[in-house]
């Protein structure tokens, strides 16, 4: 089994749960793991994952899209672009928010799951 990733890619955005949050941009950190579905690469980047790729679909999820309140919502999005392409089996992604709105100090708020989805 293959795996291709982008591990601690750090994008600002304006997201969260709450209006103020959509104020000023904030940390995301998301690492990616794609599982491949097959072995067979021929030294051919067309016949794996390119991990630019998905550091595109981050970017575009967290910095250039309207405010988004769920990080589960987020990771809904990265999942439905990144499952597109054919080669991909399993898809795995965490992501850490460092900023947020939290009622104590301390702690990391994180949001992890796996693509596809069990019923």
């Amino acid at each position: 089994m293959f795996k291709v990733g982008l591990e601690n890619y750090t994008v600002l955005g304006r997201h969260g749960a709450y209006d103020f949050e959509h104020e000023s941009k904030q940390p995301f950190t998301v690492s990616i793991w794609v599982e491949l579905n097959h072995n067979q690469f021929d030294d051919d980047l067309s016949k794996t994952i390119n991990y630019a790729d998905l550091q595109n679909v981050v970017h575009e999820v967290i910095a250039n899209s309207p405010p988004i309140r769920l990080m589960e919502t987020m990771m809904t999005k990265m999942f439905e672009q990144i499952s597109q392409n054919r080669l991909v089996k399993k898809i795995s992604i965490r992501i850490e928010k460092p900023k947020a709105a939290l009622p104590h100090e301390g702690g990391l708020a994180i949001v992890e799951a796996e693509w596809p989805f069990e019923q």
